[in-house]
């Protein structure tokens, strides 16, 4: 087990979760590189940023929303140390978050969804059409009804991730601008040397399956596509709150920033490692955002992007050992900024030979077979 003690850790991956586990790493006393060609220009780039375990629980991810939950609770200490640690805004956004529908069948899915979590104990504010617009003035007359949901927040992605750059570079964390191929317990082989080192993380997003074979085919990207745009003034400000819920049965999100910006989301397709954007997919955005929020458009559209989401079969992330000294800190789907807390906390403690939070068993890849490695 590692004690302790100052130890040589390499992080591959250069994303949410990948720079928060080179920042606390380095914080904790360890002597920390984070291997990454090119630092948040993934996924975590283009995320929504939501931190939402209620509005995104499903039936059968329990644990997923367990281990959500656990992390939420985590993120406002988290986000003040890091607006401690690097001098910049983490991004917390605290407003909450609204789940609206707009027909009947996406009515009935919030139905659904209330049910659903009322027998998991957990309860959330039903909201009639106006009561949602009194919050909310820019949603259109088409929103039906609504859920309130105060404790699902929201995080702008790209002033975290400059934060976590800015807190790992503070903290000594050495930035190395290459690609790893392979990781192997003591040394990661990057394209032309090798990184010898005591313990590996594994935190390369959609990579991470071509880095070590427990992880080969366990981690398959799912594309998403976001529009970001920014209100004019001659438009309505966008809202507040981050909106979200079915509409015409496509899960759609509109999360607020603070310059008067909007990203709209997200699209989701099984196409490999394809990152285009397709007119198609800015289509269904777009005419989904407005059927909640007619007023979008008079907004600027600023950018297009696609992300790969790296996804496991059961959603869950892989948190844990897959052999001595190689850690796997990857394929936390659509909850990269949801679990970063969470996820920081677990990789510390099996660094300093600790057992993490019980949340975390549930990602152990021990799931899949074999038994679970302790150190």
């Amino acid at each position: 087990m590692f004690e302790k003690r100052k130890k040589h850790v390499v992080v591959v991956g250069g994303g949410v979760i990948g720079m928060s586990v080179a920042w606390r790493a380095a914080a904790a006393g360890h002597r920390v590189q984070l291997v990454d060609a090119e630092p948040a220009s993934g996924a975590s780039n283009v995320a929504g940023g939501m931190l939402a375990p209620i509005a995104e629980a499903w039936p059968g991810e329990e644990e997923l929303l367990e281990l959500g939950e656990a992390s939420l609770r985590l993120w406002p200490a988290f986000a003040g140390e890091l607006g401690q640690a690097s001098g910049l805004p983490s991004g917390l956004r605290r407003e909450g978050t609204l789940v609206v529908g707009v027909d009947s069948a996406d009515r009935a899915e919030l139905d659904s969804l209330v049910d659903y979590l009322a027998r998991l104990g957990r309860t959330v504010t039903r909201l009639t059409s106006r009561e949602v617009r009194r919050l909310e003035p820019s949603l259109g007359p088409a929103v039906r009804g609504g859920l309130e949901v105060p404790g699902d927040l929201a995080v702008d992605n790209r002033l975290a991730l400059a934060a976590l750059r800015a807190a790992a570079a503070a903290a000594g964390v050495d930035f190395v601008a290459a690609n790893a191929k392979r990781v192997q317990p003591g040394a990661v082989e990057l394209e032309d040397s090798t990184v010898d080192c005591d313990a590996v993380v594994i935190a390369a997003g959609v990579h991470s399956g071509a880095l070590h074979p427990a992880l080969k085919d366990r981690i398959r990207p799912v594309k998403g596509e976001i529009l970001r745009l920014r209100a004019r003034t001659t438009a309505l400000p966008p809202p507040s709150r981050t909106i979200r819920g079915p509409v015409r049965g496509r899960q759609t999100y509109l999360v607020p920033r603070d310059d008067g910006g909007l990203v709209l989301g997200a699209t989701q397709y099984e196409v490999g490692f394809d990152t285009e954007v397709t007119m198609g997919g800015v289509r269904d955005l777009i005419a989904d955002a407005e059927r909640l929020m007619p007023g979008i458009a008079e907004y600027q559209l600023v950018e297009a992007a696609a992300g790969l989401r790296p996804s496991t079969d059961d959603n869950l992330p892989v948190l844990g050992w897959l052999e001595p000294g190689v850690l796997a800190a990857t394929g936390h789907h659509r909850g990269g900024f949801l679990l970063a807390p969470v996820t920081v906390e677990a990789v510390l403690a099996l660094l300093h030979g600790e057992e993490p939070a019980t949340e975390i068993k549930a990602a152990d890849p021990s799931r899949w077979g074999g038994q679970q490695c302790t150190s």
